[in-house]
């Protein structure tokens, strides 16, 4: 019996030290989201603990100035459907005609899917949005933020896309870290439009961040196989 324990330990640690170490890294990023994810939904919606939104929510709302509000609607703009969709259809149709059908297929599938996980999880959590929102008010439940998770899934299929063509190294970095920050900067515009409490866009961030890993680790798979 001690023998046997033994000999499987050994096959686990034989097992996990010919794991290449890119795969690893990529499996905590993602395990590393999710354990985000679940630690903000437990703490916000069973334990009911407001503490850090109070707190961010102190801290953004000095920023709330009518200039301000108008710069956030601008940027809040790019995480909702009616730039979403539009910008999907043209980027898969561009890859359609170039014939780069699989790509464009992968692309359609990400989208439809984010959408699907948004939608599904706002009608498991059903969390009310907060009061006196900014701008017109919505009837979907706020957790996690739609607009969190969408742009920054959409925004990593950007980064995703232009790191396949030829382009200077420089030009890669500064482009992916302005498509990153600009991702963020929509998901605070949330915040300070009050259309979202602080954890309803961190979790949409945890969460399109893990679906991404998800995403292009499935559909790579199904590339090789």
């Amino acid at each position: 019996m001690i023998m046997e324990e033994l000999n499987n330990k050994k096959s686990v640690r034989s097992f996990l030290k010919n794991l290449p170490l890119k795969f690893l890294a990529i499996a905590a990023l993602f395990l590393g989201a999710l354990l985000m994810f679940g630690f903000i939904t437990h703490e916000v919606l069973f334990e009911k603990d407001d503490v850090f939104d109070n707190r961010i929510i102190d801290i953004l709302s000095p920023y709330a100035t009518e200039s301000s509000i108008r710069v956030m609607r601008f940027f809040t703009f790019f995480g909702s459907g009616n730039f979403l969709l539009p910008a999907y259809i043209l980027l898969t149709g561009y890859y359609a005609v170039k014939r780069k059908k699989v790509l464009a297929i992968n692309i359609a599938l990400i989208a439809f899917t984010s959408y699907a996980l948004s939608f599904t999880a706002k009608r498991i959590f059903q969390r009310a949005r907060p009061n006196l929102p900014l701008i017109e008010a919505l009837k979907t439940y706020s957790f996690p933020s739609g607009h969190a998770l969408s742009s920054f899934i959409f925004c990593s299929i950007l980064i995703y896309l232009l790191w396949r063509v030829r382009l200077h190294l420089l030009w890669k970095w500064t482009l992916s870290v302005f498509l990153f920050l600009f991702s963020i900067t929509i998901g605070i515009s949330r915040i300070i439009l009050k259309m979202h409490y602080p954890t309803d866009v961190l979790a949409g961030f945890c969460l399109g961040f893990a679906w991404v890993i998800l995403s292009f680790y499935i559909l790579n798979r199904m590339k090789r196989s």
